[in-house]
């Protein structure tokens, strides 16, 4: 480890690193880590616009096949319960699996039902249609579960030095993807109807399975001996692991009320829903990258993000309807304005916590290799995916019983409880190493005291 807490560059840590991935930094990208980087914009693109895609128009499709809002958003959240599963089964035994297999498996049958879900709005409505809606979104997260820790796993073995500087790239792809699919899947039905957005982005998915399999690079690993347990039980981690349900509850809110909200408020047609998204994905994917380069290179500034982050993002989410207690008139240029902040603070709080996670998990013990990187990845995802199942499922029932303007103050609660936890525990992380400094100093000048007299 160096002096600032980070693993210090291996030549080939747990014996299987891939060329040009340790030490110094390379100025261009190897044509491996190119391949690598392809594959993984890929999957973080088409699985954004899969997730964004349905905010514009699919809570009013499904009110009209009879489902009550507190169900839509059980339908948004179930994905994330299924996917929180999947990843902390993928990620135990990605070793044994096999990356490469898993990632386009998961690609493979993600397409598929990205298709399917297309077709639902011939299913008769009612139980039969909320039950399709749970089985379809059930398959496509265990799908996406298994893609995403793959992915992760691979990208950490293959740039270990850059690791959020590569992810806070990436998540410009995320952001593109959430960017484009709510306009695009919202002007494609109004132009074409509820089946096409699904079947166009579902083939397209599908299209980048032999694009994968071609240029992927097949990484062998032993699988290591420490488990899910060990690493959620560190104190830090777990702290962490609070900080990012509470960031992806705030985000999964969104989905099932914020169409809702501004439908009823301002008015809007469908098509142009989505496109007060584009605040929140745009900011998000613009602000990513940079805090992903800050993070690597001052590792010191990550806690200022995760705390400064969670309490920006608990202020936007208090001015989003905005609370009535504020007494602010509801104005559509605020909410858009508020919702580029929020994504600038979802990027500095986000895109710390997997390298923080890493480097705490180096720190104590684990072994530096595939293996390590899966098990951090398969526990981000299972924690991200906790607030993204409770975010919409409590948001939606929250909308129908009190409204947004007070479910967006209760939500961003969480984000500001997540915060002061991880200032409080920065602070008293200072407090113990500078006291153990200070005796450690102070016992140093004894032991030379004591010798004083010998020397003389």
């Amino acid at each position: 480890m160096d002096a600032a807490g980070e693993p210090e560059a291996p030549s080939s840590p747990g014996g299987d690193d891939p060329p040009e991935s340790a030490g110094k930094t390379p100025n261009w990208l190897s044509r491996e880590q190119l391949f690598v980087v392809i594959s993984a914009a890929s999957i973080n693109l088409c699985s954004m616009m899969y997730y964004s895609i349905l905010g514009p128009f699919f809570p009013k499709e499904a009110e009209k096949k009879g489902a009550s809002d507190t169900v839509i958003g059980m339908i948004f959240g179930c994905y994330s319960l299924f996917v929180l599963l999947a990843s902390l089964v993928f990620g135990k035994y990605l070793v044994r699996i096999g990356a490469k297999f898993m990632f386009v498996a998961g690609v493979f049958v993600s397409g598929g039902v990205t298709v399917l879900f297309g077709v639902l709005d011939q299913v008769p409505e009612g139980l039969i249609f909320v039950a399709m809606c749970f089985l379809v979104r059930v398959a496509d997260a265990i799908s996406f579960a298994a893609a995403i820790t793959a992915s992760v796993a691979i990208l950490t073995k293959t740039f270990p030095n850059n690791v959020a500087t590569v992810l806070g790239s990436l998540e410009t792809f995320s952001g593109l993807g959430l960017v484009l699919g709510p306009p695009i899947g919202g002007f494609l039905y109004q132009s074409f109807g509820y089946e096409v957005p699904f079947i166009l982005l579902g083939c397209i998915i599908l299209l980048t399975v032999p694009l994968n399999m071609c240029i992927l690079p097949d990484y062998e690993s032993d699988p290591g001996e420490h488990s899910f347990w060990k690493l959620i039980t560190l104190p830090k981690v777990a702290l962490i692991a609070f900080v990012i349900n509470s960031l992806s509850s705030c985000l999964g809110f969104l989905d099932p009320t914020l169409s809702l909200f501004v439908l009823e408020k301002f008015h809007l047609p469908a098509g142009y829903v989505g496109l007060v998204f584009l605040g929140l994905a745009l900011s998000y994917a613009i602000s990513s990258p940079l805090f992903g380069l800050l993070s690597d290179k001052m590792p010191h500034l990550r806690k200022w993000f995760l705390v400064f982050g969670n309490l920006i993002t608990a202020g936007c989410y208090m001015l989003l309807g905005p609370v009535p207690v504020l007494h602010i008139k509801s104005q559509l240029w605020l909410l858009v304005l508020i919702l580029v902040v929020n994504g600038i603070s979802s990027g500095m709080s986000v895109i710390p916590t997997f390298p923080e996670i890493l480097s705490c998990a180096y720190e104590n013990g684990f072994e530096e290799g595939l293996s390590t990187s899966a098990l951090v990845s398969g526990l981000f995802s299972a924690m991200w995916s906790v607030g993204a199942f409770i975010g919409p499922t409590l948001g939606g029932f929250l909308y129908e019983k009190i409204g947004f303007e007070w479910a967006a103050a209760i939500q961003g609660l969480w984000a500001l409880t997540s915060g002061l936890a991880m200032g409080l525990f920065y602070l008293l992380e200072y407090s113990r190493r500078r006291r153990s400094k200070i005796q450690k100093n102070l016992g140093t000048e004894e032991e030379q005291t004591a010798l004083l007299p010998d020397e003389i």
